[in-house]
């Protein structure tokens, strides 16, 4: 392959209450003989009252993270939460109902992972 793939999946790819998020994205980018998982949740309905909207972590309501595939989990090569990677891009959004900004800070995240990919940062 010497093109960058990326791979559009409809579940979440971090975040143990990803389930309360009501945005997900999980991207598989894939090059050569790497796979990277670029995961962003949020906007978490709160536990206890569905019409509030909890942070995700400190001062944030949106994340991006990036992890390497488990290459043992070969149908699906979801993220192995243990082998977190670096990147630059922005990756935290600290107010609510911004999906659009999500969108924008995960596509963000994925050009950057693979430029590193091709160049062999990563």
């Amino acid at each position: 392959m010497n093109t960058v793939k990326k791979t559009e999946r409809g579940w979440a790819g971090h975040f143990c209450c990803a389930d309360r998020c009501l945005f997900r994205r999980n991207t598989l980018v894939e090059y050569k003989d790497k796979k990277i998982v670029v995961s962003t949740v949020g906007l978490m309905k709160h536990y206890n009252d569905k019409d509030q909207y909890e942070e995700i972590g400190l001062n944030r309501y949106y994340e991006t993270m990036v992890f390497e595939a488990d290459y043992n989990n070969t149908r699906y090569y979801d993220a192995d939460v243990e082998k977190q990677i670096s990147f630059d891009s922005n990756w935290a959004i600290s107010e609510i109902d911004a999906d659009d900004k999500a969108n924008a800070m995960h596509d963000n995240v994925v050009k950057e992972i693979s430029e590193n990919l091709v160049t062999g940062v990563i």
